[in-house]
């Protein structure tokens, strides 16, 4: 019997399903399904060309897993999108989003009980994370301001900044660090969505959570940097001159 191969794509049909039968609880707005479906869109085609690149053809349990993640946050992006215009059940978007933290720690786990471990899956692990702290983020305007909006750009920044400094985009040694912090910054931020607590604490919370993430960031760039250092000492461009022109 021939096994079904679990693909991307197959993952963001999954995803547009689960939007389907949400829409019977929780209507989307016209906006909130085109961002839902944009992100499902995009995120399982970066995904299958990562596979592709590796001349893999399919999934492993691992990567299953954020897969199911990322389509419970294509599901947040569509809530988020949709109360901009729209009421939205706040119990529903974060029991969603909830779920997805939730699923966060499992997939490593996952992968490391299969020995599935790989570059993709851990890149396809911080996308995630990243665009939920964007979307959490954008939620979160409304109650404590736009300055908040810094801890889910500073990701996006990072990466812009590499393009104009390469040596930025340097493999990082692992560091278990940057999940525990990746995770507590999505936490602070589902609990301000939430609303439970005053605004007082909510600022304190955000704030708590931006100075964690500038912390892991700033170390990641100081550890970049003083690597960079170390390479152009180690191979200057006049050695490099120098060497070449006695051959």
């Amino acid at each position: 019997m021939r096994k079904v191969q679990l693909t991307p794509w197959l993952w963001g049909a999954a995803g547009v399903l689960a939007l389907l039968t949400l829409g019977a609880f929780e209507p989307l707005s016209p906006a909130g399904w085109t961002a839902a479906l944009g992100y499902l869109a995009v995120s399982s085609l970066l995904v299958s060309r990562g596979l592709r690149r590796r001349s893999s053809t399919r999934f492993g349990a691992a990567n299953a897993v954020t897969a199911a993640r990322s389509m419970l946050v294509g599901i947040a992006t569509g809530l988020v999108v949709t109360s901009f215009t729209d009421g939205i059940s706040v119990a529903l978007f974060a029991t969603i989003v909830a779920a997805a933290l939730a699923l966060d720690g499992v997939d490593g786990y996952v992968a490391r009980r299969t020995d599935s471990v790989s570059e993709l899956g851990a890149r396809f692990d911080m996308e995630v994370d990243a665009f939920l702290l964007l979307v959490l983020c954008v939620y979160d305007v409304r109650f404590i301001g736009g300055w908040v909006l810094a801890i889910g750009l500073m990701r996006y920044a990072f990466v812009a900044a590499a393009w104009a400094l390469p040596f930025l985009g340097r493999t990082l040694p692992y560091r278990y660090w940057r999940k525990v912090v990746a995770a507590a910054c999505g936490i602070a931020l589902a609990l301000i969505a939430t609303q439970l607590l005053p605004p007082v604490a909510n600022i304190a919370i955000a704030a708590g959570a931006l100075l964690l993430l500038c912390e892991s960031f700033g170390r990641d760039v100081v550890w970049l940097v003083r690597m960079n250092r170390t390479s152009s000492h180690l191979v200057s461009p006049q050695k490099a001159s120098a060497r070449d022109g006695s051959r």
